[in-house]
């Protein structure tokens, strides 16, 4: 089983990346559960959001402790809060950043990826410049990691999951599997 937790704020868009990320590891013929966790329910507020996938059916009902993935679509959440808690040895930590994956400060003990969703979003005008929704972009991000859904089933997916700015949003997250840096 591969455990996924997603690390935004509120507004991010970290629910519909899971919904999504979920939904093409599903058209790749993988049993899937997604499903996200809130504190204070407002825009800003720290957020995380969880999928599940394996080849036989995921019966496990529980919050995910210890994850072999990370993605977090706000950088600012790696000054106040340590999103490596519980991530397994060598897993990946995606990291919405313009900077380096060498920069971030991860420990060696595991493996950084970064692309600039931010940017990209801009670009594509998914929501305002002073916050943009990066979901789409970092999950194109997230499919050229070795081994997990297919950028052809993530753009199935965000077909479905995504009924506004189709185009964009596609557009987005093919720039994004082309410019994550590792």
């Amino acid at each position: 089983m591969i455990e996924l937790r997603i690390h935004g704020r509120g507004g991010q868009g970290a629910v519909i990346a899971s919904e999504a990320l979920a939904t093409a590891f599903f058209y790749d013929g993988q049993h899937i559960q997604t499903f996200p966790e809130f504190g204070v329910e407002r825009r800003g507020a720290p957020v995380a959001a969880y999928v599940r996938v394996d080849k036989k059916p995921v019966r496990l009902r529980c919050r995910i402790s210890h994850p072999d993935h990370i993605i977090v679509l706000d950088p600012v959440l790696l000054s106040s809060i340590d999103v490596t808690v519980g991530l397994k040895k060598y897993g990946w930590v995606l990291i919405n950043s313009n900077k380096d994956p060498k920069e971030m400060g991860i420990s060696s003990r595991f493996r950084v990826a970064t692309v600039d969703a931010t940017r990209i979003a801009i670009k594509y005008g998914l929501g305002p410049k002073t916050a943009p929704i990066v979901n789409t972009a970092i999950l194109g991000a997230f499919c050229k990691l070795p081994k997990m859904a297919t950028l052809k089933s993530l753009e199935k997916a965000i077909k479905a999951i995504v009924p506004t700015k189709t185009a964009k949003n596609l557009g987005a997250t093919r720039e994004a599997y082309k410019s994550v840096r590792f």
